[in-house]
């Protein structure tokens, strides 16, 4: 077991990263600048987009000779984190995480693929429901045939901007995994509730696919790209509550009321301080979750290191999901007035923690799927 397992605090390294990625945040994308840009038609921010590719954000888990950082899931975790904390509207899960954790998997045949990912030369979606559950069939709504592509896939989150499409498909040679360029699919937006992360329709009419896994190779890239999803969408969500308790603690202190501060109030102190602790619970498990996911991926690492992280994994979203969405619906409330409006981005913040706890299973499925990973009864009622 490496020493990063049992390490829970940030390196030197994810520190800087952290506010690597906080300072252009900051910078280039405020929330105000995100509130203002979910009103107009393009949503994504591609420009920001770019800036972070060029700190080397898209290829973090890619090995150095395909053009990636060669780092690991742990620094990957800081950066969802820091993702969730601006609700930035960029294809960071869509492409860095899920579309490039399937082809991490898939081998050598994805090697040119992944070297376009991480150099920010082409961004990619991973072609499943965004409510996919790890550990699910493997999905059969796709249909290969002489590597020709027929079908439809619903809700695909960052499939609007993606030149790549990385498509589960089951054929007559069974499940594979296959890569097809988006401009052969037709890809529908499709309304959400999360207005920063847009998802679509994905429609294949007899696209040419080029295979890179098949079999049980595909079916073990696709479970371990989503329970990868998974854990960095945790990582997410604690950034999202983060930011609601931050933003609420300098609310009151500035909110006044019968002549003083509402911070001052003892029922005040008492909410902010029960909500502090969920979080730090939070990112307890949230860090967890990402070293095991990380450990996937290290020398020697084998099939008993998998399940450790699917376990990690279901476990982080069964707890923080719940925690993402409290944060944001405690500082909606203790905003008052002002945090029901449009104006304010609080509710971005809302809605992405409420449309992050259906995404990749909701807490009750992965409550479930617990009770098979570790063989103790399900939950009842």
């Amino acid at each position: 077991m490496s020493e990063n397992r049992l390490d829970l605090l940030y390196s030197e390294v994810e520190e800087e990263l952290r506010a690597s990625v906080r300072s252009l945040l900051e910078d280039k994308s405020p929330p105000e600048a995100v509130l203002a840009r979910v009103e107009g038609d393009e949503v994504l921010d591609t420009a920001l987009w770019k800036e972070l590719v060029g700190i080397g954000v898209a290829g973090l888990p890619v090995p150095e000779d395909l053009g990636g950082a060669g780092a690991s899931l742990r620094e990957s975790a800081v950066v969802a984190e820091e993702l969730g904390r601006g609700v930035a509207p960029v294809p960071f899960m869509g492409s860095a995480v899920l579309a490039t954790a399937a082809l991490l998997e898939a081998g050598d045949r994805a090697e040119p693929d992944l070297g376009g990912l991480a150099g920010g030369d082409a961004t990619a979606a991973l072609v499943v429901p965004f409510a996919s559950v790890p550990g699910s069939a493997f999905p059969e709504t796709v249909r290969e045939q002489g590597g020709v592509l027929q079908g439809a896939v619903r809700g695909v989150v960052d499939a609007t901007t993606a030149d790549t499409l990385v498509v589960p498909a089951v054929g007559e040679q069974g499940p594979g995994l296959y890569v097809v360029p988006a401009e052969r699919a037709r890809v529908e937006r499709v309304v959400t509730l999360d207005l920063t992360r847009p998802l679509a329709d994905v429609v294949l009419e007899g696209a040419e696919g080029r295979r890179v896994a098949a079999g049980s190779d595909a079916e073990r890239a696709l479970r371990r790209a989503l329970v990868t999803g998974a854990a960095l969408l945790s990582a997410e969500q604690l950034g999202v509550a983060q930011w609601a308790l931050d933003a609420t603690v300098d609310y009151t202190k500035t909110r006044t009321q019968f002549g003083r501060p509402i911070g001052s109030f003892q029922a005040i102190k008492h909410r902010l301080a029960d909500l502090w602790v969920e979080i730090s619970q939070a990112r307890a498990v949230v860090r967890s979750a990402a070293s095991a996911a990380a450990a996937v991926h290290e020398p020697g690492a084998g099939a008993a290191e998998a399940a450790e992280a699917e376990v990690h994994a279901s476990l982080t979203q069964a707890f923080v999901s719940g925690v993402a969405v409290k944060a944001a619906e405690e500082a909606l409330q203790l905003h008052g007035g002002i945090g029901f409006t449009w104006e304010h981005p609080l509710h971005l913040y809302l809605k992405r923690a409420k449309s992050d706890a259906i995404a990749l299973g909701t807490a009750d499925r992965h409550r479930l799927a617990l009770s098979d990973l570790v063989d103790l009864p399900a939950p009842t009622g």
